[in-house]
């Protein structure tokens, strides 16, 4: 067998989003509040994080030779697909690796057929698992949101595999941009089933504000610290 790898609210905030407000066009060339903001703290980001984003990708391009950088298909707004950026974590053959672990082990096929991860991954190296704990990996999708595929707060980007797995939900993912952190990414992350997940990212695109997503960004700093469902 071959696997792929790779409760709602009712009304309204009366601050919230409205839809045609709170996005643009997928390209970036809206400037919203909100895309506006996205812009400046992406930038600032970036500058700011530059050297350890540097020293990381050397470090990653030391254990084994490969590239540092790499990019995956994601949907995004208005579901059009886009190329994620992320420091690599993984080995080389970690598409081999998980086939292996799902056909031999039920324990391990049950976690990711819930959640898309496992505890134990054996894809991950040891300077992956780090990276991934303090969600350094992430860094360059501030390269996303500069470039308006993605913003700072929203739902996480999903693999162009997932759509299956978000049915209804999947109209309400591609209502905003995907986040560099969200409501999924300060409730627990991994520590979340799958359809929890897809619950948390309908709530927050139905009752977005602009003081949400402030707090939000507040409440991602001590759950990266604290690596609060990282895996």
């Amino acid at each position: 067998m071959e696997y792929r790898f790779g409760e709602q609210t009712g009304s309204l905030p009366e601050d919230a989003y409205p839809d045609d407000a709170a996005e643009g066009t997928p390209g970036g060339g809206d400037f919203t509040a909100k895309r506006v903001f996205d812009i400046v703290a992406a930038t600032l980001g970036l500058i700011f994080l530059a050297p350890l984003l540097i020293v990381v990708a050397l470090l990653i391009r030391l254990q084994d030779g490969r590239k540092a950088l790499y990019s995956q298909p994601r949907w995004g707004y208005r579901g059009e697909p886009f190329q994620c950026f992320k420091l690599r974590t993984m080995v080389p053959d970690a598409d081999k690796k998980l086939q292996a672990v799902l056909e031999s082990s039920a324990e391990a096929r049950l976690e990711w057929d819930l959640t898309q991860k496992l505890t134990n991954d054996p894809r991950i190296t040891p300077l992956g698992k780090f990276i991934r704990a303090t969600s350094i990996d992430e860094l360059p999708q501030l390269l996303n949101i500069i470039r308006g595929d993605m913003s700072v707060v929203g739902p996480r980007p999903i693999p162009l595999y997932e759509r299956p797995k978000y049915g209804e939900g999947f109209e309400h993912y591609t209502r905003v941009r995907p986040g560099l952190t969200g409501l999924w990414q300060t409730s627990g992350r991994s520590n979340t089933t799958y359809a929890e997940r897809i619950q948390l990212d309908t709530r927050y695109v139905q009752t977005r504000t602009f003081w949400g997503d402030v707090w939000i960004i507040v409440k991602t700093l001590p759950a990266v610290l604290l690596s609060v469902g990282a895996k």
